[in-house]
């Protein structure tokens, strides 16, 4: 483990020295990008004694517990048998909260194939596991398959109580039903039966639920309500409402110290939102804490440690989602110092990035770290332990820890895969069709090893489409699997994601296939102009509402792709709403933004060559979806692949061999499909 000694007085004064190989860059391969990270998920204990992580094991994973004081001594290994981990977080000094998943056949109304999870905790040996909230059992089929689809989860992990932690039931509601769990005898105590509409509950410094938020419906439309619980009579009363037609959000994100004020996000009257401190008694708005020009305010991080004397609840840093998403400006004196200190050590230096918001057009250069940054994952109240991830979009995550002065390299993710191979990533803007600024992340192979461009390129769009993408390392291994065989991505943000404000969000209602296709289309056009991508080889490739992108490619007049890639796509928005969105919030909520080209109406006339892809245990997006359109696009006369994947659900993969299959086949049809000739 390579350590450093970092000396603090404002910032720290070593710069790290970096090495640079003459070896040319050379390409994962797909087992490679197929396999479990070497380790992954670091978590801290609270006393900063001991560090948890995730170690790849084959097709499984196992825990690795190590001494802080020890690191250099072989790891605790803790595995499972029946299921598999999937993710780790230390809740109390000598107690892990551990996910676990396996495939499950349930028979109701049909088999339904899907994927059941767990919450266990353990000790840091393994000797000692519990259900924090055992399972009643099942009374019917339906009962059964609604267990099965939810899992219990921590609320609160109660930092400053040596003993208990909050668990929801996540059991036939949006929130279920919360109970304070006693970690010595794991006795479970309800202390909040929940109700259908309610979707989230925010817990105070001592673990009382303070504040919530409802989905309900009213004269005007579906609204989101935000209530705090009055310490006078303890009733839960109604705040803010905000409808969702208008794309309003407001929302309570934590409490202050001072049991009066809280802290709430709103986009009320705005495109982006910005974070205020508000009275709650008085039912008033005070000032303004945070708001970005340019993007959204999302978050106050604040240290929640009463063993932090002086700096116990004191506002640490703010947060907002700027490219990487999870971008923070620390506002803490302290962490200021700390926060130039570990850039120097970790080489981190920032780029000149021109940034553009599509709601004015205004733009402006600013500094920001474009090629790699650091993620705090854990601390101690005093600061003086921190683990702390670093990656960006060619840097696979390396794994840190800043204990007493010095930075030690705990472990990379991905040693084996080659960051020169994955090109550059950087943040661009390209105008639509009728003037709108659409931002989107665009890879450029690497030049040394696939030459100068332009290049093959694949338009990849996002799932949701309510979501977004950033700059930090694609875990799906889609755009390094892209880049490093000598393909420019672009991932268009486009009309309907969110993210980056109100107007670009709303603009993509009832746009499907349309508007919301145009922004890809200009997307390809725009890679041709710039003399980034060749024209006649350009793909789309998309996963989920990317599969319809997918589908929407195939089937639209004059299209500019050469072949199109779906995985597990909507092929009929008809039928996929009325299936899924049959709770009456959603209904109103979201349902009418869902209109335009359903492109299933439109297989059998498919323009170009498609390849499709789906999970059999897939539950978000069924499988049917895309046999329906394979089916019908035959008669098309194009070339049409298929590939039913066993065991695969919406993500992640089973196992590492499912990962390599599905990486595989996208690369084999780039490479060699696509119409018979590859891209």
């Amino acid at each position: 483990m390579k350590k450093t000694r970092l000396a603090f007085i404002a910032a720290a004064t070593f710069l790290a020295a970096g090495t640079v190989s003459a070896a040319p860059p050379v390409r994962p391969t797909i087992e490679q990008l197929a396999a479990s990270a070497q380790y992954s998920n670091f978590t801290l204990s609270p006393d900063g004694n001991h560090i948890a992580a995730l170690r790849g094991d084959g097709e499984n994973q196992v825990i690795a517990v190590w001494r802080t004081d020890a690191m250099t001594q072989a790891p605790t290994l803790i595995g499972s048998q029946r299921m598999k981990i999937a993710g780790i977080s230390f809740i109390k000094n000598d107690r892990l909260a551990v996910s676990l998943w396996q495939p499950l056949d349930l028979r109701a109304d049909r088999v339904y194939k899907m994927f059941l999870s767990k919450l266990m905790i353990t000790d840091l040996e393994g000797k000692d596991w519990k259900e924090p909230l055992p399972q009643t059992r099942a009374a019917s089929r339906a009962e059964e398959l609604a267990q099965a689809r939810t899992s219990a989860s921590v609320l609160d992990r109660l930092p400053n109580d040596p003993n208990h932690i909050l668990v929801i039931n996540n059991s036939g509601s949006n929130a279920g039903d919360v109970y304070r769990v006693d970690l010595r005898n794991f006795k479970a105590d309800r202390i909040q039966m929940s109700e259908e509409q309610v979707a989230g509950y925010i817990t105070d410094f001592d673990g009382a639920l303070r504040a919530r938020l409802k989905q309900n419906i009213d004269g005007i439309g579906a609204y989101v309500s935000a209530e705090f619980r009055n310490p006078q009579n303890d009733k839960w009363e109604e705040h803010f409402r905000s409808y969702v037609k208008n794309r309003d959000q407001t929302q309570i994100i934590g409490l202050s110290t001072d049991p009066n004020i809280a802290f709430v996000m709103s986009n009320e009257g705005q495109d982006k939102s910005v974070i205020y401190e508000y009275d709650i008694a008085a039912r008033k708005k005070k000032e303004v804490l945070y708001q970005h020009r340019f993007f959204n305010a999302n978050r106050v991080i604040v240290n929640p440690y009463r063993s932090a004397g002086e700096d116990f609840g004191k506002i640490l840093g703010l947060g907002y989602e700027g490219p990487r998403e999870d971008d923070v400006e620390w506002t803490d004196p302290k962490m200021r110092a700390l926060d130039a200190g570990l850039r120097q050590a970790l080489g981190i230096t920032n780029q000149t990035l021109n940034i553009i918001d599509p709601a004015t057009g205004q733009s402006a250069n600013i500094n920001y770290p474009t090629q790699k940054e650091y993620t705090i994952t854990g601390y101690t109240p005093d600061m003086s332990t921190i683990l702390l991830t670093v990656d960006g979009a060619a840097s696979p995550p390396e794994h840190f820890l800043f204990r007493n002065g010095s930075l030690t390299s705990l472990a990379k993710g991905y040693p084996n895969i080659d960051p020169r191979s994955l090109g550059d990533t950087r943040l661009v803007y390209y105008k639509a069709r009728d003037g709108l600024d659409i931002p989107a992340f665009l890879t450029t192979p690497n030049t040394e090893l696939c030459g100068a461009g332009p290049w093959n390129a694949v338009v990849h769009p996002h799932g949701g489409p309510w979501a977004r993408d950033n700059m930090g390392f694609d875990g799906s291994m889609w755009v390094p699997l892209m880049a490093s065989r000598c393909m420019a991505v672009l991932r268009p943000q486009f009309r309907g994601s969110e993210g980056w404000g109100r107007k670009l969000w709303m603009a993509g209602d009832a746009q499907w296939g349309q508007k919301m296709q145009d922004d890809k289309d200009d997307g390809a056009k725009w890679m041709i102009e710039q003399n980034i991508a060749k024209p006649g080889h350009i793909a789309m490739f998309g996963f989920s509402y990317g599969g319809y992108s997918a589908f929407a490619a195939a089937v639209r007049p004059e299209g500019i792709y050469k072949c199109a890639i779906a995985g597990a796509g909507v092929s009929d928005i008809k039928k996929i709403w009325s299936r899924f969105y049959t709770n009456p919030f959603f209904r109103q909520a979201q349902a009418p933004t869902v209109d335009g080209l359903n492109p299933l109406d439109h297989a059998d006339k498919i323009k170009i060559p498609l390849m499709v892809y789906h999970g059999d245990r897939d539950q978000t997006v069924p499988i049917e979806q895309s046999e329906w359109f394979v089916s019908k696009a035959k008669a098309s006369g194009q070339p049409v692949e298929y590939h039913a994947i066993a065991d695969y659900a919406h993500g992640p993969a089973w196992t590492r061999a499912i990962m390599a299959d599905q990486l595989r086949i996208i690369d084999t049809y780039l490479a060699s499909g696509c119409g018979g000739t590859g891209l």
